[in-house]
């Protein structure tokens, strides 16, 4: 039996119109699966996502990657190119604070930029310019502080908060990261190493902490201990001569101490500032020092040593075992001219 025509065409016609609706779910079922999975940000961009509306320095970070230490509180920081200034950090907040560091406006932010001073280089400084410095007794793998009480006193890490903005100047991003230490706050890591500032480090540019106790190094960007050009690290001493509080522990006798082959600073000033600077001296044996009368403090690694009024050795002497904040305490007030070392 034969099909009418018309019949037919009518068949094709409601054939193509379903073939039609039928590409045209598909199509629309392809479009709204790929909708439904944004893109993949990097960290730094999902932290800067986050970000206080209406703060005063609110931008985008640009830095992007990942971080080396992948852990989850790292990507609760806000990572954002650029200095404190640059990005309108308000005064007396983060790095600029003048109170204690675990204040909310100290953790409001912190600025880690590469730099030099003293020879260091590079080196990582704060936005206020101050050195941060690295534990050698730390671990990186896994990254832990062993720095806690009196130590971290004088040697106060560096911590943040949970949406604390890190602005980076000249420091991988994938380098930084976070740990919880054992008081429940967060310390910055670079590198997988913990990291501190020096309690002594009494003005911007000083790298007073270098080698103190043959453990303490200014940190690289990557999180390398930098050691001065010659490459000489002082002699250790123990951990709790390392960060226990200043004293001037001594005997002014001397006569059953072995004296100890490291090195000493002499401020010009109390208290370890330097209004006429400062010298450096290391052993071994006698040293003879270059601006003789002119140091009121002293920071000694490695010690003992034995101070003298005279050249050579001579005079009167004094045996230090740790930092004099005020020589005239002991009746050395401008009075050092040699010092003698082990070896």
């Amino acid at each position: 039996m034969r099909i009418p025509r018309l019949i037919i065409r009518g068949l094709l016609f409601r054939w193509r119109i379903h073939a039609a609706v039928a590409a045209g779910v598909m199509s629309l079922t392809a479009c709204s699966s790929g909708a439904a999975k944004p893109a993949a940000q990097p960290v730094g961009a999902v932290a800067a996502a986050s970000s206080t509306a209406g703060s005063p320095y609110d931008s985008s970070d640009s830095s992007g990657g990942a971080n080396a230490n992948g852990d989850t509180l790292s990507t609760q920081m806000q990572y954002q190119n650029g200095t404190a200034k640059q990005n309108n950090a308000p005064a007396d907040t983060g790095d600029f604070y003048s109170g204690p560091r675990t204040d909310p406006a100290a953790l409001n932010w912190v600025q880690l930029s590469a730099g030099s001073a003293n020879g260091l280089s590079p080196i990582v400084h704060d936005g206020a310019g101050f050195t941060m410095y690295r534990f050698d007794k730390d671990t990186p793998n896994p990254s832990a502080s062993h720095c806690d009480g009196q130590c971290a006193v004088t040697w106060p890490p560096v911590l943040v908060r949970p949406g604390s903005k890190v602005f980076v100047d000249g420091v991988p991003v994938k380098q930084i990261g976070v740990i919880k230490r054992d008081d429940g706050t967060l310390q910055l890591t670079i590198g997988h190493w913990p990291i501190y500032r020096f309690s002594k480090d009494t003005a911007p540019g000083q790298t007073n902490g270098e080698g103190v106790g043959g453990t303490w190094f200014a940190v690289s960007p990557t999180g390398k201990k930098v050691l001065p050009a010659g490459g000489s690290v002082p002699s250790g001493t123990s951990s709790s001569s390392a960060s226990a509080p200043s004293s001037a522990a001594s005997s002014s006798s001397g006569s059953a101490v072995t004296l100890g082959n490291g090195s000493v600073i002499l401020d010009s000033g109390t208290n370890f500032s330097e209004p006429n600077g400062s010298e450096g001296a290391a052993g071994p044996g006698c040293v003879n020092v270059r601006q003789p009368d002119a140091a009121s403090s002293l920071q000694l690694s490695g010690g003992p040593i034995k101070i003298w009024t005279g050249p050579d050795c001579s005079g009167t002497s004094h045996v230090v075992t740790a930092d004099v904040p005020d020589l005239g305490a002991i009746g050395f007030d401008k009075k050092i001219v040699s010092i003698r070392f082990g070896g």
